[in-house]
């Protein structure tokens, strides 16, 4: 499966091939063919396993907390335990969500990944105002939509542009500005 999301993410749908993920699998082409019988099947496995590994315990541990901004931080704390050598999570995750753009026939309702993720922060956004953590004037859609980028650009980042090494200070950076701790303003 390691193989599968790393090659998928790599390459794309389209351009990925059964042939690249035996080859990365240490496979042989067939054996991958007598598992699955097509790169859609394929694909829609990658989908439904890194769905449940990441964005499902993700979902779990945010619910396991109470304030927004540990909810938040929870849900994007889960793509910093995968192993720090593999990024394949993340960063499958954000091409899922291309692809089934590209390729509606892609998209799995159960396991898709933005809008449940939407769903979530969404959630934890009106529990936030409901519990007088947020204002009760907040622009909630307007919210949850900069959120879930930031919570997708964080993805993005993981998966693709920063050192796995760096990623956890980045994370501290981005609780520290969302609990206002590190701005420094003159009066």
């Amino acid at each position: 499966m390691r193989a599968a999301r790393e090659i998928f993410s790599e390459l794309g749908y389209d351009a990925a091939t059964f042939q690249a993920i035996a080859v990365r699998a240490d496979l042989t082409r067939p054996a991958i063919n007598h598992y699955f019988s097509s790169k859609r099947v394929l694909w829609a496995e990658v989908v439904e396993q890194t769905y449940a590994s990441v964005v499902g315990v993700g979902i779990a541990r945010a619910h396991e907390q109470t304030s927004l901004l540990n909810r938040l931080m929870a849900f994007l704390s889960v793509a910093t335990q995968v192993d720090t050598d593999d990024r394949s999570a993340a960063a499958f995750l954000v091409t899922s969500v291309l692809e089934s753009q590209r390729h509606p026939e892609l998209a799995d309702d159960d396991h898709d990944s933005l809008t449940n993720s939407r769903a979530f922060v969404s959630w934890a956004v009106n529990d936030a105002v409901a519990r007088g953590e947020l204002s009760a004037d907040t622009d909630v859609n307007h919210l949850v939509e900069m959120l879930v980028a930031v919570v997708w650009g964080m993805g993005f980042y993981a998966g693709f542009v920063g050192d796995r090494s760096d990623f956890g200070a980045v994370m501290h950076k981005l609780e520290l500005l969302l609990a206002n701790k590190l701005w420094n303003l003159g009066e």
